[in-house]
């Protein structure tokens, strides 16, 4: 007879998995639809009806983005390798311009959803990162890991991507100083937990160390590769969905309807934000819908401020920065300095655009 131990985590009580209805769900659906399409031609076979532009428009945007998720699963499962102490550590706990620049960079290169920033998000600022640290890091990261750059890539092409990706982190960092100089003013509270690194703790050194104990033989990489198929799963789950969503809007509104909402007019960019606000959907999910701001509604300045918008109006995040800081004001304040920087932007890359 097995017997089960607390300190072991026994098979007969482990909690049951519950089925995760928005991934195969939505996989279910993304299938069904680029079959249906594969059977009446492919990119030729359309059709009269909703089903018909639906089918054609999953068809579509599965063949336009399949090679950038193969890219991100393949750097989740790379990413996965590093320790994340590693890259908490390394960012240290520095106020001004140099610690914040560094928590920034460090949220675009961290491969992670939005939910999963904001528990790397919290875990900083119980390890001492500054107030200003914790937030760029927040604003530069949901929707600028590797794998959604490298989707954005495919969707709307190198300049975009990069041009929207430079523009993030301006904003992030100018976020992030502005949170530490309130700080040091008084009107935000500081961080007071206790900064601790190890002791002769230095970047590269350690970085170097780290890949000389790299291994690469057939096992590690069969390994790594299946933690970044199992890790992926919740990217995976939000960009089928946004897929659903996007096809679904493609399908529903004219491409004369759409240019009229989400075009590049003051009203384009109040529905866009309306949107991004109430559409609770993670960073993996609204990329497609992005992408056909800019595609489809000519509103590259929309665009942005769809993918920036979320980040700064997410409820999600407020509450969880609340929790984390214990401080309303802290959490109040990233939508109140963040929202007017991003507005901006949009307003000038569509006057620059048109």
């Amino acid at each position: 007879m097995t017997s089960c131990h607390a300190e072991e985590v026994p098979p007969c009580h482990a909690p049951k998995r519950s089925v995760d209805w928005l991934l195969w769900g939505s996989a279910a659906i993304v299938l069904a639809a680029y079959a249906v399409q594969l059977a009446v031609g492919g990119m030729h076979g359309h059709g009269d009806g909703w089903w018909a532009g639906f089918t054609h428009s999953v068809f579509e945007l599965v063949n336009t983005m399949w090679w950038g998720v193969l890219i991100g699963v393949l750097m989740i499962s790379l990413l996965n390798r590093v320790p994340r102490e590693f890259v908490m550590s390394a960012l240290g706990a520095e106020a001004g311009g140099r610690g914040v620049l560094r928590a920034a960079a460090a949220g675009v290169l961290l491969d992670l959803c939005s939910h999963g920033v904001l528990m790397v998000g919290t875990k900083l600022y119980e390890r001492g990162a500054s107030t200003g640290q914790v937030i760029a890091f927040l604003v530069s990261s949901p929707w600028n890991s590797f794998s959604l750059v490298v989707l954005l890539v495919a969707l709307i092409g190198v300049s975009w991507t990069a041009s929207f990706v430079l523009l993030s982190m301006v904003v992030a960092v100018i976020t992030g100083l502005i949170f530490d100089r309130l700080v040091r003013s008084g009107v935000l509270p500081a961080n007071q937990n206790r900064h601790e690194l190890p002791d002769g703790f230095r970047f590269w050194p350690e970085a170097k160390t780290q890949l000389r104990g790299v291994r690469v033989t057939p096992a590690t990489t069969a390994s790594m590769l299946a933690d970044g198929v199992r890790e992926s799963r919740m990217v995976v789950r939000w960009i089928l969905f946004g897929v659903v969503l996007a096809s679904l809007l493609r399908a529903l509104v004219s491409p004369d309807q759409f240019e009229a909402l989400f075009g590049p007019t003051m009203l384009g960019l109040a529905v866009t934000m309306v949107l991004a606000t109430v559409l609770e959907v993670c960073s993996e999910g609204s990329t497609p819908i992005a992408a056909d701001i800019l595609t489809r509604a000519g509103a590259p300045g929309n665009s942005f401020a769809f993918l920036m918008g979320g980040v700064a109006t997410d409820y999600t995040e407020v509450v969880v920065l609340k929790e984390a800081t214990s401080s309303w004001r802290v959490a109040l304040f990233l939508p109140l300095i963040t929202l007017p920087q991003v507005l901006l932007i949009a307003v000038l890359i569509n006057l620059l655009t048109s």
